[in-house]
């Protein structure tokens, strides 16, 4: 991550250097290494279970992909290269090494940004625009997109191989090596706060109004009713229009209930994203204009690890606030119950058309919904209905007669 300081920036005489303590390098690496095998694990199941599950293959688990992949390069970059740090108290990966570590963390940090604008911004036009999400948000333009966020954020961080460097502090007792910046702290303010408005201040204000925008359509306004249905139920007898009316009611709470479950999820992330960056971004913007800097070990410790938390917890939220995930994760772990890749009883194989590309992590558009993948519909399924009348329609002719 950033550091405060530069060698040029401090003065000739630095006194006499004194280690961590043990205690402070127990803690500090048994927590680091915890988060670290923990998100790397879980990023690494959110990948594969999106790349070998056909039915979560959508355009916001595309993002998620993308969002993990860039957690594991900061885990990676940052977090494993800090557990050295804080063991050794100097830097142990030479030259080239500051170069390619530095780069790659600018990259995870500034690609996951980019991932949760992303999907924020698929979600507003999902939810808000559905009409438009059939040609807007599918997977081929997801791919897309995700690729110009990789290219782009890829050939922005290009600048920290020439910003990034070893630097040597002498002190009294020892020379200390550490990866520092080549420029001086006036050079590097305008570069930070230029990064810093572009991926942080910007995607978190983009995320509150378009998540702002959501929630007004989601838990405000009621779910429009469709108009096909509306000219279809007007040429269709007494019992029919009970029946289809009837299963509208249970296709919409189904689709409200989805769409409400996937945003919820992503704003969870969004969220967390602010908080546990918040922190970090914070010292780093208070340092700017002292002259001396603060850097308590203690203080930095709890900023790092709430970064790395950030990069470890999303699988969690995943799989504690999505059905889908969390029966995918157990899959490919092995706990799933036997038949559980089997149908459902009277459930079909549908195909994904154009609309079904833009189906979310929990069906949440009104153009497929989770009880058109899991079920069929009363047209394939009319021959069972015959045995097992729709109680929802027998309640309903009961009620009528008494």
């Amino acid at each position: 991550m950033e550091n405060f300081t530069t060698a040029r920036d401090l003065n000739h005489t630095l006194g006499v250097w004194t280690d961590n303590s043990l205690q402070y390098k127990v803690i500090s690496s048994v927590l680091l290494f915890v988060i670290c095998v923990l998100g790397f694990v879980g990023n690494v199941m959110v990948i594969l279970v999106v790349l070998t599950t056909k039915h979560m293959r959508t355009p916001t688990n595309c993002y998620l992909v993308s969002l993990a992949v860039a957690d594991l390069m900061v885990l990676s970059a940052a977090g494993l290269p800090t557990i050295t740090e804080s063991i050794f108290g100097s830097w142990v990966f030479g030259h080239y090494g500051c170069l390619c570590i530095t780069y790659f963390q600018y990259l995870g940090i500034n690609a996951s940004s980019c991932s949760i604008t992303a999907f924020t911004i698929e979600r507003y036009i999902a939810i808000c625009h559905p009409i438009k999400a059939q040609f807007l948000c599918t997977l081929s333009r997801a791919k897309k997109i995700i690729l110009c966020v990789w290219a782009f954020t890829s050939l922005y961080c290009v600048m920290w191989f020439y910003l990034s460097d070893i630097q040597e502090l002498v002190y009294d007792n020892i020379t200390i090596i550490t990866c520092g910046y080549r420029v001086s702290r006036k050079f590097y303010l305008p570069i930070y706060f230029f990064d810093y408005g572009v991926f942080f201040v910007v995607p978190l204000m983009l995320s509150a109004v378009l998540y702002g925008l959501i929630a007004r359509i989601l838990f405000i306004n009621p779910l429009p009713s469709d108009p096909k249905d509306k000219k279809k139920n007007g040429h269709n007898n007494h019992s029919n229009t009970k029946r289809t009316s009837c299963k509208n009611s249970r296709h919409s709470s189904s689709t409200a209930t989805s769409r409400r479950q996937v945003t919820k999820m992503l704003a969870v992330v969004v969220f967390l994203f602010a908080t546990l960056w918040m922190p970090y971004r914070t010292l780093v913007l208070v340092n700017s204009f002292l002259d001396r800097a603060y850097l308590d070990s203690w203080f930095l410790l709890f900023c790092r690890i709430c970064i790395y938390l950030n990069s470890a917890i999303n699988p969690v939220i995943y799989n504690a606030m999505s059905q889908k995930f969390r029966a995918a994760f157990r899959k490919i772990c092995g706990c799933g119950r036997k038949g559980s890749d089997k149908p459902a009883a009277y459930s079909v194989a549908l195909t994904y058309s154009a609309a079904k590309e833009t189906s979310m992590v929990e069906s949440t558009d009104p153009f497929t919904t989770e009880l058109e993948e899991l079920t069929a519909t009363d047209d394939l399924l009319s021959d069972q209905k015959m045995m097992f009348p729709d109680p929802c329609v027998y309640e309903k002719e009961n009620f009528s007669d008494a």
